[in-house]
């Protein structure tokens, strides 16, 4: 079994991580250079950086935060917003990003997804997933633009797709749970996870240290992902790992 990765998430807007609850109210984190570096030092296994604003501004603004972390730090990280082209993928990739992450263009334009696969291998193209729940459908539905937008999409048979196109990993957040510190979405999560055979990354809802366990032994999940628990020190990467060997879960 793969050891279970543990991802901080800085969602970058103006050049700056801010954090919201349901993707809204967003307040200021800190400078994402300075953030990835002490992420880095304590143990975190990749990084996660999402450019909330993707204006043509926070695309350039992107650029230069990306090249400034790539010198910072030794761990993997992916960046992703406002990514529409396989040349914005290029131009990421060139300053430093390991991965890509693609959201709403994958679903304006799917073949994105394997023309990235295809050009820069599967290993550097996640796609996102933000789903929320829909009572009508008694199933999750995918929204896009930061969550702004309902797309009728059915969230499972989306994640299926994606991993057909040519993804090597999922990004699945859940938008009911996203920023609540209640906990994972695991039902979504193990949902996701026991359908499709590349990794997944679940987002949303970390607030106390046994959340993790939970989402690796029921969710299923490959890695668990976090921003305002360790953006606001609640607790370390190091505390979260040595919570999960205890319980034997195997991490770096």
């Amino acid at each position: 079994m793969l050891a279970k990765r543990i991802i901080p998430c800085l969602d970058v807007k103006d050049g700056r991580v801010v954090k919201g609850v349901n993707f809204v109210n967003l307040r200021d984190a800190g400078d994402p250079v300075e953030l990835a570096a002490t992420y880095d030092r304590e143990g975190a296994d990749e990084l996660v950086f999402l450019d909330i604003s993707a204006s043509h501004e926070g695309r350039a603004t992107m650029v230069e935060v990306v090249r400034q972390t790539a010198g910072e730090i030794t761990i993997p990280f992916t960046v992703g917003g406002g990514i529409g082209h396989v040349d914005d993928m290029k131009r990421l990739l060139r300053a430093g990003a390991d991965k890509i992450g693609i959201n709403t263009a994958a679903i304006r334009s799917p073949e994105l997804v394997s023309e990235g696969a295809r050009k820069f291998g599967s290993q550097c193209i996640v796609v996102a997933i933000d789903a929320k729940f829909n009572p009508e459908w008694g199933e999750w539905e995918v929204y896009t633009h930061g969550g702004r937008n309902a797309t009728g999409l059915k969230a499972l048979e989306w994640v299926k797709r994606v991993e057909s196109l040519g993804a090597g990993e999922i990004l699945l957040t859940s938008m009911d749970a996203d920023g609540t510190k209640d906990g994972f979405d695991l039902k979504l999560t193990r949902a996701v996870s026991d359908l499709v055979s590349i990794p997944v990354i679940a987002s949303g809802g970390a607030g106390r240290i046994d959340h993790f366990y939970d989402v690796f032994e029921e969710g299923h999940a490959d890695a668990g992902l976090a921003a305002t628990i360790f953006h606001y020190k609640e607790m370390t990467i190091g505390e979260v790992k040595e919570d999960l060997r205890g319980k034997g879960v195997e991490v770096r």
